[in-house]
């Protein structure tokens, strides 16, 4: 489980240790303990797994508008956001494979 340094905290880290879940979540440097060498270069292998992902989420809410639903039923959206997705995946495709 990936997540940013804003889930920081023990009742997170002790959920996914009570259900056998690996814990990706961020270290965070705080006033009364700071990073160590080891810690910091963990943070920089999860953003590195992170990115992948997230690259999608802040471009569609760039580019596409992604942040407010476009239409008021929720099937239309599910399948706009489909749309959405399959798109991003043939542009970012033919960038990969060229033709």
């Amino acid at each position: 489980m990936y997540a940013d340094k804003r889930y920081c905290g023990e009742p997170n880290r002790g959920f996914l240790a009570l259900d056998k879940i690996s814990d990706g979540i961020m270290r965070k440097d705080t006033t009364t303990a700071q990073l160590t060498d080891n810690e910091i270069e963990q943070n920089k292998q999860i953003s590195k797994k992170r990115y992948i992902l997230e690259q999608y989420f802040g471009l569609s809410h760039l580019h596409n508008n992604a942040s407010q639903a476009r239409f008021p039923r929720l099937i239309t959206n599910a399948i706009d956001v489909l749309f959405r997705q399959m798109d991003f995946n043939l542009l970012r495709g033919t960038k990969v494979v060229p033709a």
